[in-house]
């Protein structure tokens, strides 16, 4: 009976996912791929791929992949700044991906129909209300708030914040997922009596035993506090480049060289400004690649938001989400009585 109310808050959101509970992993690039999306889907969650800088015929294998190890409903995220969006968006149609998430800005022009024509689900991000209300106006299902307290690329407000201004205006309209800084089910019990369909973790799943992340990755992140997640400085106004928040080590000096150096490139006319961005978003690819799958954590970027300090071992997928659930019903039933 515990778990009655928490099932009936979460119930909007789990019936637009098609899971049991409306969980959603983060998409964490090198991390989110077919082991960890498969587990977190297997577990009654909700996984979802991390195309990041996949080509499309890397998202068609890792699809594919995914769907040999589960039989429930995933998604894919992909960067709406992708040079071929529209191609990786034909590979999730040819396989019927359910729900597509689109993340790095607002929807391209066309793709928001490109996305639906097959009947797929669009999920998009609202970093503020007035964003909100447009993506919505647009034809998008449902949103996701994510606080600056999250891992990557993040917005400058928190999540509470956000939650608290979306929430009352949007959640009656579509379902809204709230995002950033979550690693214990009171806070999601929180959120969802707040009118949210359901919450995404990436950083409390980053370590699960079936993420294949490298072992010096995890160790990492057993040793961090909450305050070592920190965001990236931007070294030029006329670089718009997205925060990105990870534990403090030696790549992060190397991040504010490289903008030195595209800045360079853009001062002298060598690029123009999207080829500067794609730059910059290879650079975090590589670097977290370097992190997640090589092991180096000093070089790579250990991409990781501020509930790391929640993070201290390494657990099976289904035991982090029935810990949460667990938390979040006895959090609900205490506040009941």
């Amino acid at each position: 009976m515990t778990h009655a109310r928490l099932s009936s808050l979460m119930a909007r959101g789990a019936e637009f996912l098609g899971c049991e509970t409306a969980i959603l992993c983060g998409a964490m690039s090198w991390v989110s791929e077919r082991n960890l999306v498969s587990a977190i889907s297997n577990a009654g969650g909700f996984g979802v791929i991390a195309c990041g800088a996949m080509t499309p015929e890397l998202l068609d294998a890792e699809i594919a992949a995914t769907k040999t190890l589960t039989d429930r409903p995933f998604g894919v995220n992909l960067i709406t700044m992708h040079p071929q969006l529209f191609d990786l968006i034909d590979v999730c149609a040819r396989h019927d991906v359910g729900h597509v998430v689109l993340a790095g800005g607002l929807p391209p022009k066309g793709s928001i129909e490109a996305i639906k024509a097959k009947g797929a689900k669009l999920i998009c991000f609202a970093p503020a209300l007035a964003l909100a209300k447009k993506l919505a106006r647009s034809g998008v299902d449902a949103l996701v708030v994510e606080g600056m307290e999250a891992g990557g690329h993040i917005g400058p407000v928190s999540t509470s914040v956000l939650a608290q201004e979306i929430l009352p205006e949007m959640a009656e309209q579509l379902p809204v997922f709230v995002a950033g800084g979550i690693g214990r089910g009171e806070a999601i019990a929180a959120y969802l009596e707040m009118g949210a369909a359901g919450v995404q973790l990436g950083t409390r799943f980053a370590c699960a035993t079936e993420s294949i992340a490298h072992p010096a990755f995890k160790k990492a992140f057993f040793r961090a506090s909450a305050r070592d997640a920190i965001a990236s400085v931007q070294i030029d106004p006329r670089l718009p480049v997205i925060p990105v928040r990870a534990l403090k080590n030696a790549g992060t000096e190397s991040f504010t060289a490289k903008q030195r150096e595209v800045a360079n490139l853009l001062d002298s006319g060598t690029i123009e400004m999207m080829e500067a961005q794609l730059q910059i978003e290879h650079y975090w690819a590589g670097a977290l690649r370097r992190a997640v799958i090589d092991g180096d954590v000093e070089g790579g970027s250990l991409m990781a938001g501020q509930s790391v300090g929640m993070v201290t071992k390494e657990e099976p997928v289904a035991a982090i989400i029935a810990q949460l659930l667990d938390e979040a019903a006895q959090a609900l039933e205490r506040r009941a009585a």
